[in-house]
């Protein structure tokens, strides 16, 4: 025995009177379990009678009968909240990014006709903060009852020296369902069909890395910085949530009067809006046509941002975009509270354009 010590000296081997743990390492599975305590009745807050699984299981079970859907199509997709959630770590407000993480993923199914069955989140950060991780899935349970969506499950994982601290990433996973002859895809557009906007409560999750860039580099503002044209801080502006427009929208999925739907995220609108366009078709739409919210005009004046730039980065008030023909458009706008005629469909290749 004293020889293999003495071996294991002179080659470089390191000894240690104490023994190592996994929390010695960064990691603790005690933090762990007390984030999961903390979250697990948020979780169980959004559950139904599909929902066959604690959270805890190895993967969450959710029955997949619909007998009130002719032909089921399940619509998925996963996001993120960007760098919106420097604003939570500066400001120290967390449950809010939650709502939006699902807000965001909720409107993405949106689109294509899909009300949402379950979500899933991905939550890692360097060292694991329980009051932390529970207000960030209080938010995410408080938007998953608010849209009938069953929180199914997730994984928190601590990561040392991953991520500096105090932050954190955040990711959503969603199945939504739509019957087969209700999916909205935008193929029966045609010119002359009328665009509606439908009011954003302000950036959304998009464009975040400029806005920021513009406030605190540019106009030298902290979150805390009250400033009259916004009613509000800084931070509280920025922080404004993540709508989900399916309250608005899901009423009028099965009429058929919604030719095509457009979140408008990552892009804005020069980028998500030839997403849905058949081909021979392109959008005209007009500024001026409904209230921007003053954010933005402060945010174009304070960078002197070119227009095409903004109406490519942020959602300049509108978050939410609907197609129908003219025919169908009053009724949609009584429907849609705060809804608004903002342009046309025109002959064309797929181009957006601000007149």
């Amino acid at each position: 025995m004293r020889e293999r010590e003495r071996d294991r000296m002179e080659s470089g081997e390191k000894m240690t009177q104490k023994a190592i743990s996994y929390a010695d390492a960064g990691v603790s599975i005690d933090n762990a379990n007390l984030a999961v305590n903390k979250i697990r009745e948020f979780a169980r807050s959004t559950f139904n009678e599909r929902t066959l699984t604690e959270i805890g299981s190895f993967g969450g079970m959710f029955a997949g009968a619909f007998p009130d859907v002719a032909e089921p199509i399940l619509v998925a997709s996963a996001d993120g909240v960007g760098t919106k959630l420097k604003l939570a770590f500066e400001t120290g407000i967390h449950n809010t990014v939650g709502a939006d993480l699902v807000n965001h993923c909720v409107n993405d199914i949106l689109v294509q006709g899909a009300r949402p069955l379950f979500f899933l989140d991905y939550f890692a950060t360097g060292k694991l903060e329980p009051d932390t991780t529970a207000s960030v899935v209080e938010g995410m349970a408080k938007a998953c009852r608010e849209n009938g969506c069953v929180l199914l499950g997730g994984e928190t994982a601590e990561m040392p020296d991953f991520y500096p601290p105090g932050e954190y990433d955040l990711a959503g996973f969603i199945v939504g369902v739509v019957d087969k002859q209700r999916v909205i895809d935008g193929k029966s557009i045609t010119p002359g069909d009328v665009v509606l906007g439908i009011p954003s409560t302000g950036l959304q999750t998009n464009g975040y890395s400029l806005a920021r860039k513009l406030f605190f580099e540019i106009g030298g503002y902290t979150a805390v910085s009250y400033i009259e044209e916004l009613g509000a801080t800084v931070g509280e502006a920025l922080l404004a949530t993540h709508a989900s427009f399916l309250p608005q929208i899901g009423p009028l999925l099965d009429s058929g009067v919604i030719k095509g739907l457009v979140h408008i995220t990552g892009g804005g609108f020069l980028e998500n809006i030839p997403r849905i366009l058949p081909e021979g078709v392109a959008v005209e739409i007009q500024r001026g046509t409904w209230p921007e919210l003053s954010i933005f005009g402060m945010m174009q004046r304070l960078g002197n941002v070119e227009t095409q730039e903004m109406f490519r980065t942020f959602n300049m008030g509108v978050g939410m975009v609907v197609v129908c023909s003219r025919e169908n458009a009053a009724d949609i706008l009584v429907a849609i509270d705060g809804a608004q005629e903002i342009g046309v469909i025109r002959e064309g290749a797929g181009e957006v354009t601000i007149t």
